[in-house]
């Protein structure tokens, strides 16, 4: 079983959906959360690891800087997940997790993507554009804000009249469903960057849509 550890700033409803679904599968999930670990010790993610009997960290500078790969390490982690947090990773875990670390976006990268570009940021941005399609993008982490390789979207409406709130929760509600089919997908080895830094589904393996068949084993 793979080990994973979730990065998260806030609330933590994505590390919900994933200890959710990871507890739906049962024995047959290919991922634990073994480490969640928050830039705010009054962090909600941190509560509900907790209550799920997950180790729970707390980060200062040091921690979330140049101490973050060891505190990985010493948690056997094999694979990162990235669930709202909103600090640069640094470059050394970033390297050692190449292919092996993921994020999820409330966007369809590369539009809305970048510096300055998090929660309720994007959603004001799609909405100034005129744009009629957004929804969460899950990619592979690289050195660059939002621009590893794209592994799965989720198209979702804007709708006329549409509020940044009222859109956020609908992009949310996708991000549920899509993001924890991605780790287990991943973890599983369904999933993988290949050495041409492309992604690389197995055969029958398609989540860049929920409309497209996903395997039973996610």
């Amino acid at each position: 079983m793979t080990r994973v550890a979730v990065l998260a700033s806030g609330s933590g409803s994505n590390l919900q959906a994933i200890l959710d679904h990871q507890s739906a599968l049962g024995s047959s999930a290919a991922a634990r959360v073994v480490l969640v670990a928050s830039d705010h010790a009054n962090a909600g993610a941190l509560s509900r690891a907790r209550s799920a009997g997950i180790t729970a960290v707390a980060l200062d500078r040091t921690a979330r800087t140049t101490g973050l790969a060891a505190i990985l390490a010493v948690h056997r982690v094999e694979l990162v997940v990235l669930a709202g947090y909103l600090r640069l990773v640094p470059a050394d875990v970033v390297t050692h997790y190449r292919g092996r670390i993921l994020n999820v976006h409330p966007a369809l990268l590369p539009a809305f993507g970048g510096p300055g570009m998090f929660g309720h940021h994007v959603h004001e941005a799609v909405i100034a554009s005129g744009t009629s399609l957004t929804g969460p993008t899950v990619h592979f982490v690289d050195e660059r804000y939002d621009e590893g390789p794209v592994i799965a979207q989720t198209a979702v409406p804007v709708r006329s009249g549409d509020t940044p709130d009222a859109l956020a929760q609908r992009v949310l509600e996708a991000e549920h469903a899509l993001y924890p089919r991605v780790v287990e997908a991943v973890a599983a080895g369904l999933i993988r960057l290949d050495e041409n830094n492309r992604v690389w589904y197995a055969p029958g393996v398609d989540l860049r849509s929920l409309d497209a068949p996903i395997d039973p084993r996610l």
